[in-house]
């Protein structure tokens, strides 16, 4: 075999081996993480800085750093003891992880439907809030998601969508009685 076609695949290995390790460290640390902030033991919500993780971390563990923090800019000067967190549990602090957990097992507050696993990018669920209103869950800030789950109810994307055109354009929207069941309305609409 030539030499050079030995160079090629040795190369051709290491190159893949880059790029491997480098969607290892996008898909470990892309997205807002929640930890408890060492000085006010409070939560917070971070974003570890990705570029400057993805250039130290090709051949040795990542040198990671915060891109933003909800404490920041008053705590902007902090030691950034709260990493030590994100290195020994990366996807348990991703708010992505922790939303996917508190919506197993649980069903829809308004159609009664379960949660199965959910595809994030096809129709992301939402959460009907103590006050009756409904978000998507990422507009729930980081530092609050704890608190906001506590006290909300989870809500599928059909439902979610179908409040939002209630409250937004009511003018558009007819609802049914609650005491109308399926066959009732059938039996109408046959009549």
């Amino acid at each position: 075999m030539p030499i050079h076609t030995i160079g090629l695949a040795i190369l051709a290995a290491g190159l893949a081996i880059a790029c491997a390790r480098m969607i290892v460290i996008l898909f470990r640390y892309s997205g807002a993480h929640v930890v408890t902030c060492p000085e006010t033991h409070q939560p917070a919500g971070v974003d570890v800085d990705r570029s400057r993780a993805l250039r130290t971390g090709l051949f040795s563990p990542p040198n990671l750093r915060l891109a933003n923090c909800s404490r920041w800019p008053e705590r902007a000067g902090c030691g950034q003891e709260c990493l030590s967190q994100i290195e020994a549990a990366p996807q348990g602090c991703l708010v992505r992880n922790i939303v996917g957990k508190w919506y197993e097992g649980k069903v829809c507050a308004s159609c009664k439907l379960p949660f199965h696993e959910i595809q994030w990018q096809v129709s992301k669920p939402a959460l009907l809030l103590a006050d009756k209103t409904s978000v998507e869950w990422n507009r729930v800030p980081a530092e609050r998601l704890q608190e906001v789950l506590a006290t909300a109810e989870p809500l599928c994307c059909s439902c979610y969508l179908a409040a939002r055109i209630v409250a937004e354009r009511p003018d558009l929207a007819v609802e049914r009685p609650s005491s109308w069941t399926h066959s009732e309305s059938a039996s109408r609409d046959t009549r």
